[in-house]
Protein backbone atom coordinates (compact mmCIF):
# COMPACT_ATOMS: atom_id res chain seq x y z
CA UNK A 1 0.00 0.00 0.00
CA UNK A 2 1.33 3.55 -0.05
CA UNK A 3 1.72 5.46 2.15
CA UNK A 4 0.53 9.37 1.44
CA UNK A 5 3.61 10.93 0.96
CA UNK A 6 4.64 8.39 -1.75
CA UNK A 7 1.65 9.76 -3.59
CA UNK A 8 2.79 12.77 -6.00
CA UNK A 9 6.38 10.95 -6.24
CA UNK A 10 4.78 7.89 -8.30
CA UNK A 11 2.59 10.13 -10.03
CA UNK A 12 5.28 12.45 -11.05
CA UNK A 13 7.50 9.09 -12.15
CA UNK A 14 4.96 7.66 -13.49
CA UNK A 15 4.02 10.43 -16.25
CA UNK A 16 7.45 11.00 -16.60
CA UNK A 17 7.73 7.28 -17.94
CA UNK A 18 4.93 8.02 -20.50
CA UNK A 19 5.95 11.38 -21.80
CA UNK A 20 9.73 10.91 -21.92
CA UNK A 21 9.17 7.48 -23.82
CA UNK A 22 7.55 6.98 -27.11
CA UNK A 23 4.69 4.42 -27.75
CA UNK A 24 7.27 1.78 -29.71
CA UNK A 25 9.68 1.96 -26.56
CA UNK A 26 7.53 1.49 -24.09
CA UNK A 27 9.03 -1.87 -22.88
CA UNK A 28 9.52 -0.61 -19.01
CA UNK A 29 9.41 -1.87 -15.85
CA UNK A 30 7.66 -0.25 -13.32
CA UNK A 31 9.91 1.12 -10.52
CA UNK A 32 9.15 -1.02 -7.33
CA UNK A 33 6.85 -0.73 -4.89
CA UNK A 34 7.80 -3.28 -2.46
CA UNK A 35 4.66 -2.30 -0.06
CA UNK A 36 1.81 -2.18 -2.59
CA UNK A 37 1.77 -6.14 -3.30
CA UNK A 38 1.04 -5.53 -7.18
CA UNK A 39 3.24 -6.52 -10.01
CA UNK A 40 6.37 -5.28 -11.27
CA UNK A 41 6.14 -6.65 -15.09
CA UNK A 42 7.16 -5.06 -18.41
CA UNK A 43 4.37 -3.06 -19.88
CA UNK A 44 3.06 -1.30 -23.14
CA UNK A 45 0.80 1.60 -21.68
CA UNK A 46 -1.92 3.49 -23.64
CA UNK A 47 -0.58 6.89 -24.57
CA UNK A 48 -2.25 8.38 -21.83
CA UNK A 49 -1.18 10.14 -18.32
CA UNK A 50 -2.14 10.61 -15.17
CA UNK A 51 -1.86 14.39 -15.02
CA UNK A 52 -5.53 15.63 -13.98
CA UNK A 53 -5.29 16.94 -10.70
CA UNK A 54 -8.99 15.82 -10.41
CA UNK A 55 -7.71 12.04 -10.94
CA UNK A 56 -4.66 12.40 -8.80
CA UNK A 57 -6.66 13.57 -5.74
CA UNK A 58 -9.46 10.83 -6.64
CA UNK A 59 -6.20 8.39 -6.70
CA UNK A 60 -4.91 10.26 -3.24
CA UNK A 61 -8.20 9.38 -1.56
CA UNK A 62 -8.70 5.68 -2.58
CA UNK A 63 -4.96 4.79 -1.50
CA UNK A 64 -5.88 6.66 1.96
CA UNK A 65 -9.70 5.69 1.79
CA UNK A 66 -11.02 4.26 5.30
CA UNK A 67 -13.16 0.99 4.47
CA UNK A 68 -11.99 -1.86 6.57
CA UNK A 69 -14.02 -0.73 9.29
CA UNK A 70 -16.98 -2.02 8.27
CA UNK A 71 -16.02 -3.83 4.89
CA UNK A 72 -14.86 -7.06 3.79
CA UNK A 73 -11.85 -7.78 1.50
CA UNK A 74 -13.68 -9.76 -0.80
CA UNK A 75 -12.38 -12.82 -2.56
CA UNK A 76 -11.31 -12.61 -6.84
CA UNK A 77 -12.83 -16.37 -7.87
CA UNK A 78 -11.97 -17.87 -11.00
CA UNK A 79 -15.27 -18.65 -12.53
CA UNK A 80 -13.50 -22.22 -14.23
CA UNK A 81 -16.84 -23.42 -16.56
CA UNK A 82 -16.88 -20.02 -18.22
CA UNK A 83 -13.07 -20.05 -18.58
CA UNK A 84 -13.35 -22.93 -20.54
CA UNK A 85 -16.19 -21.46 -22.61
CA UNK A 86 -14.94 -18.37 -23.23
CA UNK A 87 -11.18 -19.57 -23.54
CA UNK A 88 -9.49 -17.67 -21.24
CA UNK A 89 -9.51 -16.83 -17.89
CA UNK A 90 -12.79 -15.18 -16.15
CA UNK A 91 -12.32 -13.72 -12.69
CA UNK A 92 -15.57 -12.44 -10.45
CA UNK A 93 -14.53 -9.68 -7.62
CA UNK A 94 -17.22 -10.93 -5.20
CA UNK A 95 -18.77 -7.59 -3.76
CA UNK A 96 -21.99 -9.70 -2.93
CA UNK A 97 -19.91 -10.90 -0.03
CA UNK A 98 -20.42 -7.69 1.66
CA UNK A 99 -22.27 -7.43 4.83
CA UNK A 100 -24.44 -5.57 2.87
CA UNK A 101 -24.51 -8.37 0.48
CA UNK A 102 -23.10 -4.92 -2.14
CA UNK A 103 -20.33 -3.07 -2.13
CA UNK A 104 -22.10 0.07 -1.63
CA UNK A 105 -20.97 0.06 2.24
CA UNK A 106 -17.52 0.76 0.79
CA UNK A 107 -18.23 4.60 -0.50
CA UNK A 108 -20.98 5.01 1.92
CA UNK A 109 -18.57 4.03 5.57
CA UNK A 110 -15.72 6.08 3.73
CA UNK A 111 -17.73 9.84 3.59
CA UNK A 112 -19.39 9.11 7.02
CA UNK A 113 -15.63 8.26 8.05
CA UNK A 114 -14.33 11.46 7.04
CA UNK A 115 -17.00 13.70 8.47
CA UNK A 116 -15.93 15.77 11.91
CA UNK A 117 -17.55 14.93 15.31
CA UNK A 118 -19.83 17.90 14.97
CA UNK A 119 -21.14 16.83 11.68
CA UNK A 120 -22.05 13.46 13.29
CA UNK A 121 -23.48 14.83 15.70
CA UNK A 122 -25.93 16.17 13.70
CA UNK A 123 -26.64 12.82 11.83
CA UNK A 124 -26.96 11.83 8.28
CA UNK A 125 -29.63 11.27 5.72
CA UNK A 126 -29.68 9.87 1.96
CA UNK A 127 -32.16 8.76 -0.48
CA UNK A 128 -32.43 5.31 -1.60
CA UNK A 129 -34.73 2.16 -1.95
CA UNK A 130 -32.02 -0.36 -2.20
CA UNK A 131 -28.14 -1.37 -1.63
CA UNK A 132 -27.48 2.86 -0.83
CA UNK A 133 -29.79 2.33 1.98
CA UNK A 134 -28.38 -0.31 3.86
CA UNK A 135 -24.76 0.94 3.45
CA UNK A 136 -25.79 4.33 4.85
CA UNK A 137 -27.69 2.67 7.91
CA UNK A 138 -24.70 0.09 8.75
CA UNK A 139 -22.01 2.69 8.32
CA UNK A 140 -23.55 5.61 10.50
CA UNK A 141 -24.28 3.34 13.29
CA UNK A 142 -20.42 1.83 13.07
CA UNK A 143 -19.65 5.50 13.65
CA UNK A 144 -22.06 6.02 16.18
CA UNK A 145 -24.41 8.45 14.70
CA UNK A 146 -28.04 8.79 13.43
CA UNK A 147 -29.10 8.32 10.35
CA UNK A 148 -32.08 8.98 8.18
CA UNK A 149 -32.81 7.02 4.81
CA UNK A 150 -35.66 8.84 2.60
CA UNK A 151 -37.24 5.79 1.04
CA UNK A 152 -40.23 5.89 -1.58
CA UNK A 153 -43.63 4.32 -0.63
CA UNK A 154 -43.36 1.87 -3.43
CA UNK A 155 -40.32 -0.03 -1.64
CA UNK A 156 -40.70 -3.71 -0.95
CA UNK A 157 -41.22 -3.97 2.85
CA UNK A 158 -38.20 -6.59 3.04
CA UNK A 159 -36.02 -3.82 2.01
CA UNK A 160 -37.23 -1.11 4.27
CA UNK A 161 -37.15 -3.87 7.29
CA UNK A 162 -33.27 -4.32 6.41
CA UNK A 163 -32.68 -0.43 6.65
CA UNK A 164 -34.46 -0.67 9.74
CA UNK A 165 -32.66 -3.54 10.88
CA UNK A 166 -28.95 -1.67 10.83
CA UNK A 167 -30.26 1.10 12.80
CA UNK A 168 -31.63 3.40 10.05
CA UNK A 169 -34.39 5.89 10.82
CA UNK A 170 -36.88 5.21 7.33
CA UNK A 171 -38.68 7.99 6.35
CA UNK A 172 -41.51 6.83 3.43
CA UNK A 173 -41.91 9.94 0.93
CA UNK A 174 -43.40 10.05 -2.98
CA UNK A 175 -43.70 7.41 -5.46
CA UNK A 176 -40.62 7.61 -6.87
CA UNK A 177 -36.45 7.82 -6.33
CA UNK A 178 -36.77 11.45 -7.48
CA UNK A 179 -39.79 12.35 -5.01
CA UNK A 180 -37.43 10.86 -2.62
CA UNK A 181 -34.20 12.41 -3.09
CA UNK A 182 -35.99 16.12 -3.32
CA UNK A 183 -37.41 15.23 0.27
CA UNK A 184 -33.90 14.24 1.82
CA UNK A 185 -32.39 17.58 0.49
CA UNK A 186 -34.91 19.71 2.18
CA UNK A 187 -34.24 17.72 5.31
CA UNK A 188 -30.55 18.06 5.26
CA UNK A 189 -31.67 21.62 5.22
CA UNK A 190 -34.14 21.52 8.16
CA UNK A 191 -31.87 19.98 10.18
CA UNK A 192 -28.37 20.19 9.04
CA UNK A 193 -27.59 16.38 8.39
CA UNK A 194 -24.68 15.56 5.98
CA UNK A 195 -26.16 14.13 3.08
CA UNK A 196 -24.57 11.09 1.72
CA UNK A 197 -24.89 10.73 -1.93
CA UNK A 198 -25.16 7.13 -3.44
CA UNK A 199 -22.21 7.88 -6.28
CA UNK A 200 -21.50 11.96 -7.07
CA UNK A 201 -19.18 12.58 -4.17
CA UNK A 202 -15.05 12.30 -3.95
CA UNK A 203 -15.10 9.79 -0.82
CA UNK A 204 -18.35 7.84 -1.98
CA UNK A 205 -15.79 7.64 -5.30
CA UNK A 206 -12.64 7.15 -3.78
CA UNK A 207 -14.54 3.91 -1.54
CA UNK A 208 -15.45 2.48 -3.73
CA UNK A 209 -12.17 2.64 -5.95
CA UNK A 210 -11.27 -0.03 -3.45
CA UNK A 211 -12.47 -2.74 -5.24
CA UNK A 212 -10.07 -2.14 -7.95
CA UNK A 213 -6.97 -1.74 -5.62
CA UNK A 214 -8.06 -5.27 -4.38
CA UNK A 215 -8.95 -6.58 -7.82
CA UNK A 216 -5.08 -5.55 -8.33
CA UNK A 217 -3.60 -6.81 -5.21
CA UNK A 218 -5.07 -10.16 -5.60
CA UNK A 219 -4.48 -10.73 -9.47
CA UNK A 220 -0.81 -9.80 -9.68
CA UNK A 221 -0.42 -11.12 -12.98
CA UNK A 222 -1.61 -8.96 -16.10
CA UNK A 223 -5.43 -8.34 -16.56
CA UNK A 224 -6.36 -7.43 -20.15
CA UNK A 225 -9.98 -6.15 -18.97
CA UNK A 226 -11.58 -4.59 -15.77
CA UNK A 227 -15.44 -4.98 -16.02
CA UNK A 228 -17.39 -2.51 -14.27
CA UNK A 229 -21.70 -2.15 -13.73
CA UNK A 230 -22.75 1.38 -14.36
CA UNK A 231 -25.68 3.20 -12.84
CA UNK A 232 -24.40 6.71 -11.90
CA UNK A 233 -21.12 5.91 -12.29
CA UNK A 234 -19.24 5.86 -8.79
CA UNK A 235 -17.73 2.11 -8.69
CA UNK A 236 -16.68 2.52 -12.37
CA UNK A 237 -15.06 6.29 -11.59
CA UNK A 238 -13.41 4.92 -8.23
CA UNK A 239 -12.43 2.00 -10.19
CA UNK A 240 -11.40 3.10 -13.60
CA UNK A 241 -8.87 5.79 -11.62
CA UNK A 242 -7.09 3.42 -9.23
CA UNK A 243 -6.47 0.82 -12.34
CA UNK A 244 -5.18 3.67 -15.17
CA UNK A 245 -3.02 4.88 -12.22
CA UNK A 246 -1.27 1.49 -10.92
CA UNK A 247 -1.78 -0.63 -14.42
CA UNK A 248 -2.32 1.70 -17.55
CA UNK A 249 -1.71 -1.04 -19.79
CA UNK A 250 -5.48 -2.60 -18.48
CA UNK A 251 -8.51 -1.90 -20.55
CA UNK A 252 -11.10 -0.52 -17.92
CA UNK A 253 -14.52 -1.36 -19.79
CA UNK A 254 -18.49 0.18 -18.36
CA UNK A 255 -20.88 -2.30 -18.84
CA UNK A 256 -24.66 -1.03 -18.84
CA UNK A 257 -28.24 -1.90 -19.31
CA UNK A 258 -29.16 -1.55 -22.93
CA UNK A 259 -32.42 0.39 -21.86
CA UNK A 260 -30.74 1.91 -18.98
CA UNK A 261 -27.15 3.39 -21.00
CA UNK A 262 -27.06 6.83 -18.87
CA UNK A 263 -23.37 6.86 -18.80
CA UNK A 264 -22.51 5.62 -22.45
CA UNK A 265 -25.68 8.76 -23.45
CA UNK A 266 -23.72 11.59 -21.36
CA UNK A 267 -20.64 10.43 -22.79
CA UNK A 268 -21.73 10.61 -26.41
CA UNK A 269 -23.17 13.98 -25.90
CA UNK A 270 -20.39 15.33 -24.26
CA UNK A 271 -22.54 16.26 -20.98
CA UNK A 272 -24.44 15.19 -18.41
CA UNK A 273 -27.83 14.44 -19.82
CA UNK A 274 -31.11 12.98 -18.17
CA UNK A 275 -33.08 10.26 -19.79
CA UNK A 276 -36.73 10.42 -20.11
CA UNK A 277 -37.01 6.63 -18.41
CA UNK A 278 -34.66 3.67 -17.77
CA UNK A 279 -35.25 -0.43 -17.64
CA UNK A 280 -35.70 -1.14 -14.22
CA UNK A 281 -34.98 -5.08 -14.64
CA UNK A 282 -31.07 -4.33 -13.24
CA UNK A 283 -32.83 -2.01 -10.63
CA UNK A 284 -29.62 -1.57 -8.64
CA UNK A 285 -27.98 0.72 -12.16
CA UNK A 286 -31.41 2.27 -13.03
CA UNK A 287 -30.53 5.40 -12.84
CA UNK A 288 -31.36 8.38 -15.29
CA UNK A 289 -28.86 10.94 -14.39
CA UNK A 290 -25.23 10.49 -14.07
CA UNK A 291 -23.06 12.39 -11.30
CA UNK A 292 -20.76 15.44 -12.75
CA UNK A 293 -17.59 14.22 -10.96
CA UNK A 294 -18.49 10.55 -11.82
CA UNK A 295 -18.85 11.77 -15.39
CA UNK A 296 -15.70 13.52 -15.36
CA UNK A 297 -13.48 10.65 -14.61
CA UNK A 298 -15.64 8.14 -16.68
CA UNK A 299 -15.27 10.08 -19.49
CA UNK A 300 -11.42 10.24 -19.27
CA UNK A 301 -10.41 7.49 -17.81
CA UNK A 302 -12.91 4.48 -19.51
CA UNK A 303 -11.64 2.68 -22.61
CA UNK A 304 -15.58 1.53 -23.17
CA UNK A 305 -18.84 1.34 -22.66
CA UNK A 306 -20.61 -1.84 -23.56
CA UNK A 307 -24.17 -2.29 -23.46
CA UNK A 308 -26.36 -5.68 -22.46
CA UNK A 309 -29.75 -6.37 -22.89
CA UNK A 310 -31.89 -8.33 -20.29
CA UNK A 311 -31.62 -11.81 -21.78
CA UNK A 312 -27.68 -11.45 -21.45
CA UNK A 313 -28.08 -10.30 -17.76
CA UNK A 314 -30.13 -13.66 -17.11
CA UNK A 315 -27.67 -15.86 -18.40
CA UNK A 316 -24.72 -14.05 -16.34
CA UNK A 317 -26.54 -14.53 -13.34
CA UNK A 318 -27.10 -18.44 -14.27
CA UNK A 319 -22.91 -18.56 -14.89
CA UNK A 320 -22.45 -16.66 -11.97
CA UNK A 321 -24.36 -19.39 -10.08
CA UNK A 322 -23.21 -22.58 -12.25
CA UNK A 323 -19.38 -21.82 -11.17
CA UNK A 324 -19.58 -20.28 -7.42
CA UNK A 325 -23.22 -21.08 -6.47
CA UNK A 326 -24.26 -17.33 -5.68
CA UNK A 327 -26.82 -15.78 -6.34
CA UNK A 328 -26.14 -12.59 -8.56
CA UNK A 329 -28.94 -9.54 -8.54
CA UNK A 330 -29.19 -8.63 -12.23
CA UNK A 331 -27.20 -5.26 -11.56
CA UNK A 332 -24.53 -7.61 -9.86
CA UNK A 333 -23.97 -9.66 -12.90
CA UNK A 334 -24.75 -6.30 -15.54
CA UNK A 335 -20.66 -6.64 -15.54
CA UNK A 336 -20.40 -10.31 -16.52
CA UNK A 337 -22.75 -10.03 -18.93
CA UNK A 338 -20.42 -6.64 -20.47
CA UNK A 339 -17.41 -9.22 -20.03
CA UNK A 340 -19.11 -11.80 -22.42
CA UNK A 341 -20.04 -9.98 -24.88
CA UNK A 342 -16.45 -8.16 -25.03
CA UNK A 343 -15.23 -11.43 -25.18
CA UNK A 344 -17.20 -12.70 -27.98
CA UNK A 345 -15.88 -9.29 -30.20
CA UNK A 346 -12.42 -9.54 -28.94
CA UNK A 347 -10.68 -13.06 -28.87
CA UNK A 348 -7.45 -13.11 -26.97
CA UNK A 349 -6.03 -15.19 -23.84
CA UNK A 350 -5.65 -12.65 -21.28
CA UNK A 351 -7.48 -12.34 -18.07
CA UNK A 352 -10.77 -10.81 -17.56
CA UNK A 353 -12.08 -9.69 -14.39
CA UNK A 354 -15.83 -8.53 -13.79
CA UNK A 355 -17.71 -7.01 -10.65
CA UNK A 356 -20.27 -8.65 -9.44
CA UNK A 357 -21.84 -5.85 -7.18
CA UNK A 358 -24.25 -7.25 -5.39
CA UNK A 359 -26.68 -9.90 -4.41
CA UNK A 360 -30.30 -8.45 -3.01
CA UNK A 361 -32.43 -9.60 -5.61
CA UNK A 362 -35.87 -10.27 -4.93
CA UNK A 363 -37.22 -14.08 -4.47
CA UNK A 364 -39.67 -13.25 -7.23
CA UNK A 365 -37.14 -12.23 -9.84
CA UNK A 366 -35.96 -15.45 -10.28
CA UNK A 367 -38.46 -16.66 -11.69
CA UNK A 368 -37.81 -14.52 -14.41
CA UNK A 369 -34.49 -15.00 -14.51
CA UNK A 370 -34.61 -18.90 -15.19
CA UNK A 371 -37.17 -18.33 -17.94
CA UNK A 372 -34.84 -15.45 -19.91
CA UNK A 373 -31.00 -16.95 -19.46
CA UNK A 374 -31.22 -20.22 -21.93
CA UNK A 375 -32.12 -17.65 -24.66
CA UNK A 376 -29.23 -15.25 -23.51
CA UNK A 377 -26.91 -17.85 -23.61
CA UNK A 378 -28.05 -19.28 -27.18
CA UNK A 379 -29.10 -21.88 -25.72
CA UNK A 380 -32.89 -21.99 -27.08
CA UNK A 381 -34.78 -20.91 -29.87
CA UNK A 382 -38.64 -19.96 -29.69
CA UNK A 383 -40.71 -20.43 -32.69
CA UNK A 384 -44.07 -19.82 -33.42
CA UNK A 385 -44.98 -22.36 -35.99
CA UNK A 386 -48.08 -22.82 -37.82
CA UNK A 387 -49.27 -26.35 -39.67
CA UNK A 388 -52.02 -28.75 -40.38
CA UNK A 389 -54.21 -29.44 -37.23
CA UNK A 390 -53.22 -33.47 -37.70
CA UNK A 391 -51.86 -35.64 -35.36
CA UNK A 392 -49.20 -36.89 -38.34
CA UNK A 393 -47.93 -33.66 -38.83
CA UNK A 394 -47.07 -33.61 -34.73
CA UNK A 395 -45.10 -35.96 -35.13
CA UNK A 396 -43.72 -34.86 -38.45
CA UNK A 397 -42.48 -31.68 -37.01
CA UNK A 398 -40.91 -33.55 -33.73
CA UNK A 399 -38.65 -35.34 -36.79
CA UNK A 400 -37.85 -32.15 -38.24
CA UNK A 401 -36.38 -31.00 -35.20
CA UNK A 402 -33.47 -33.55 -35.68
CA UNK A 403 -33.01 -34.89 -32.00
CA UNK A 404 -33.59 -31.59 -30.22
CA UNK A 405 -34.68 -31.46 -27.17
CA UNK A 406 -38.45 -29.75 -26.95
CA UNK A 407 -38.13 -26.97 -24.31
CA UNK A 408 -41.49 -24.91 -24.85
CA UNK A 409 -45.17 -26.47 -26.13
CA UNK A 410 -48.37 -24.38 -26.39
CA UNK A 411 -51.06 -24.92 -28.36
CA UNK A 412 -54.68 -24.26 -28.29
CA UNK A 413 -57.43 -25.98 -31.01
CA UNK A 414 -59.23 -23.59 -32.78
CA UNK A 415 -61.47 -25.51 -35.14
CA UNK A 416 -60.14 -23.82 -38.37
CA UNK A 417 -58.12 -26.77 -39.48
CA UNK A 418 -54.66 -24.59 -38.70
CA UNK A 419 -52.72 -25.32 -35.63
CA UNK A 420 -50.64 -22.41 -34.43
CA UNK A 421 -47.98 -23.77 -32.22
CA UNK A 422 -45.52 -21.79 -29.77
CA UNK A 423 -42.52 -23.74 -29.34
CA UNK A 424 -38.82 -23.36 -27.51
CA UNK A 425 -36.23 -25.89 -29.10
CA UNK A 426 -33.05 -26.31 -27.58
CA UNK A 427 -29.88 -25.78 -29.94
CA UNK A 428 -27.05 -27.81 -29.57
CA UNK A 429 -24.02 -25.76 -29.93
CA UNK A 430 -25.43 -23.23 -27.36
CA UNK A 431 -22.67 -22.83 -24.65
CA UNK A 432 -20.92 -25.46 -26.60
CA UNK A 433 -18.00 -23.98 -27.94
CA UNK A 434 -14.91 -22.44 -26.75
CA UNK A 435 -14.41 -19.01 -28.38
CA UNK A 436 -17.25 -17.13 -27.94
CA UNK A 437 -17.26 -15.26 -31.24
CA UNK A 438 -17.50 -18.59 -32.74
CA UNK A 439 -20.17 -20.20 -30.58
CA UNK A 440 -22.40 -16.87 -31.39
CA UNK A 441 -22.46 -17.35 -35.38
CA UNK A 442 -22.48 -21.32 -34.93
CA UNK A 443 -25.65 -20.79 -32.66
CA UNK A 444 -27.22 -18.09 -35.02
CA UNK A 445 -26.28 -20.52 -37.99
CA UNK A 446 -27.85 -23.42 -36.92
CA UNK A 447 -31.24 -21.59 -35.61
CA UNK A 448 -31.27 -19.84 -39.35
CA UNK A 449 -30.68 -23.51 -40.68
CA UNK A 450 -33.72 -25.14 -38.05
CA UNK A 451 -35.77 -22.36 -39.59
CA UNK A 452 -35.27 -23.37 -43.17
CA UNK A 453 -35.41 -26.93 -42.54
CA UNK A 454 -39.07 -26.39 -40.81
CA UNK A 455 -39.85 -23.84 -43.93
CA UNK A 456 -38.68 -26.20 -46.51
CA UNK A 457 -40.89 -29.28 -44.63
CA UNK A 458 -44.20 -26.96 -45.02
CA UNK A 459 -44.38 -25.18 -41.97
CA UNK A 460 -45.06 -21.58 -41.56
CA UNK A 461 -42.84 -20.26 -38.91
CA UNK A 462 -41.73 -16.89 -37.32
CA UNK A 463 -38.45 -16.35 -35.46
CA UNK A 464 -40.01 -15.19 -31.51
CA UNK A 465 -36.41 -15.11 -30.05
CA UNK A 466 -36.07 -12.17 -29.94
CA UNK A 467 -39.44 -10.71 -29.74
CA UNK A 468 -39.59 -8.91 -26.30
CA UNK A 469 -43.51 -8.81 -26.02
CA UNK A 470 -43.70 -12.93 -27.15
CA UNK A 471 -41.05 -13.92 -24.32
CA UNK A 472 -43.09 -11.70 -21.92
CA UNK A 473 -46.73 -12.08 -22.63
CA UNK A 474 -47.99 -13.88 -25.55
CA UNK A 475 -46.20 -17.16 -24.39
CA UNK A 476 -48.20 -17.48 -21.08
CA UNK A 477 -51.59 -16.80 -23.49
CA UNK A 478 -51.73 -19.03 -25.76
CA UNK A 479 -55.27 -21.02 -25.78
CA UNK A 480 -58.36 -19.74 -23.87
CA UNK A 481 -62.20 -20.69 -24.21
CA UNK A 482 -62.79 -22.38 -27.76
CA UNK A 483 -66.28 -22.58 -28.91
CA UNK A 484 -67.87 -25.76 -31.01
CA UNK A 485 -65.50 -28.35 -29.01
CA UNK A 486 -67.31 -31.37 -28.41
CA UNK A 487 -66.07 -33.65 -24.93
CA UNK A 488 -62.92 -32.34 -24.34
CA UNK A 489 -61.39 -33.81 -20.90
CA UNK A 490 -58.66 -31.27 -19.42
CA UNK A 491 -55.87 -33.93 -18.08
CA UNK A 492 -52.87 -32.63 -15.93
CA UNK A 493 -49.91 -34.79 -16.28
CA UNK A 494 -46.31 -35.66 -14.56
CA UNK A 495 -44.05 -36.56 -17.94
CA UNK A 496 -40.77 -38.12 -18.25
CA UNK A 497 -37.96 -35.75 -18.90
CA UNK A 498 -35.89 -37.21 -21.53
CA UNK A 499 -36.49 -37.53 -25.02
CA UNK A 500 -39.66 -39.42 -26.98
CA UNK A 501 -41.61 -38.87 -24.00
CA UNK A 502 -43.75 -37.03 -26.27
CA UNK A 503 -43.93 -39.03 -28.79
CA UNK A 504 -45.16 -41.78 -26.69
CA UNK A 505 -48.11 -39.78 -25.03
CA UNK A 506 -49.34 -38.91 -28.92
CA UNK A 507 -49.06 -42.77 -30.03
CA UNK A 508 -51.27 -43.79 -27.17
CA UNK A 509 -53.93 -42.28 -28.14
CA UNK A 510 -56.52 -42.94 -30.53
CA UNK A 511 -56.71 -41.54 -34.14
CA UNK A 512 -60.25 -40.37 -33.22
CA UNK A 513 -59.31 -38.28 -30.66
CA UNK A 514 -58.50 -35.02 -30.76
CA UNK A 515 -55.75 -33.23 -28.87
CA UNK A 516 -57.52 -30.12 -27.99
CA UNK A 517 -54.43 -28.58 -25.73
CA UNK A 518 -50.83 -28.70 -25.35
CA UNK A 519 -48.96 -26.38 -22.71
CA UNK A 520 -45.44 -27.48 -20.97
CA UNK A 521 -42.50 -25.81 -20.13
CA UNK A 522 -39.22 -27.32 -18.91
CA UNK A 523 -38.05 -25.50 -15.73
CA UNK A 524 -35.47 -28.06 -15.15
CA UNK A 525 -37.18 -30.56 -12.64
CA UNK A 526 -36.77 -34.60 -13.66
CA UNK A 527 -40.59 -34.69 -14.83
CA UNK A 528 -42.13 -32.13 -17.14
CA UNK A 529 -45.72 -30.55 -16.31
CA UNK A 530 -48.15 -30.50 -18.64
CA UNK A 531 -51.56 -29.86 -19.07
CA UNK A 532 -53.43 -31.22 -22.23
CA UNK A 533 -56.92 -31.25 -23.72
CA UNK A 534 -58.16 -34.36 -25.65
CA UNK A 535 -61.68 -34.51 -26.68
CA UNK A 536 -63.05 -37.77 -26.38
CA UNK A 537 -66.60 -39.12 -26.97
CA UNK A 538 -68.13 -39.99 -23.21
CA UNK A 539 -68.72 -43.34 -24.36
CA UNK A 540 -64.60 -44.23 -25.16
CA UNK A 541 -63.84 -42.59 -22.11
CA UNK A 542 -63.10 -46.06 -20.57
CA UNK A 543 -61.16 -46.63 -23.37
CA UNK A 544 -59.28 -43.38 -22.51
CA UNK A 545 -57.97 -44.39 -18.98
CA UNK A 546 -56.65 -47.53 -19.57
CA UNK A 547 -54.94 -45.83 -22.33
CA UNK A 548 -53.28 -43.54 -20.00
CA UNK A 549 -53.13 -46.21 -17.38
CA UNK A 550 -51.05 -48.58 -19.74
CA UNK A 551 -49.01 -44.91 -20.47
CA UNK A 552 -47.88 -44.95 -17.00
CA UNK A 553 -47.66 -40.99 -16.88
CA UNK A 554 -49.12 -39.69 -13.26
CA UNK A 555 -52.52 -37.39 -14.47
CA UNK A 556 -54.72 -35.95 -12.47
CA UNK A 557 -58.38 -35.31 -14.33
CA UNK A 558 -58.63 -31.10 -13.90
CA UNK A 559 -61.60 -30.76 -16.39
CA UNK A 560 -64.11 -29.84 -13.73
CA UNK A 561 -61.31 -27.53 -11.98
CA UNK A 562 -62.83 -23.78 -11.64
CA UNK A 563 -59.96 -22.68 -13.29
CA UNK A 564 -60.25 -24.68 -15.90
CA UNK A 565 -64.24 -24.41 -16.63
CA UNK A 566 -63.88 -20.63 -16.23
CA UNK A 567 -60.87 -19.74 -18.65
CA UNK A 568 -60.76 -22.38 -21.14
CA UNK A 569 -64.07 -24.52 -21.57
CA UNK A 570 -66.29 -22.56 -24.37
CA UNK A 571 -69.33 -23.84 -22.67
CA UNK A 572 -68.95 -22.22 -19.62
Amino acid sequence: MFYPDQIDEHITRVNMQRTNNPPSARRKTLPPRASSGLDQRSFDPPDRTVSSLFVQDTVRRILTARVYDVAEETPLDPLKRLSARIGRPALLKREDLQPVFSFKIRGAYNRIANLSEAELARGVICASAGNHAQGVALAAARRGAASTIVMPTTTPGIKVAAVKALGGNVVLHGDSFDDAYAHARKLEQETGAAFVHPFDDPDVIAGQGTVGLEILRQHPDPIDAVFVPIGGGGLAAGVAAIVRFLRPETKIIGVEPADAPTMKSAIDAGQVVTLDQVGLFADGVAVRRAGDETFRLCRDLLDEIVLVDTDAICAAVKDIFDDVRAVAEPSGAVALAGLKAWAARNPGSGALAAINSGANVNFDRLRHVAERAEIGEGAEALLAVAMPDRRDDYHRFLQSLDGRSVTEFNYRWSGDGTAQIFVGVSLKTGGALKQPSAAREAIGQEKEDLIERLRADGYAVEDMSDNETAKLHVRYMVGGRTIGLPHERLLRFEFPERPGAFLRFLNSLQPAWALTLFHYRNHGDDVGRVLAGISVPPNQATDLTTALDELGYPYVDETDNPACRLFLDGAA
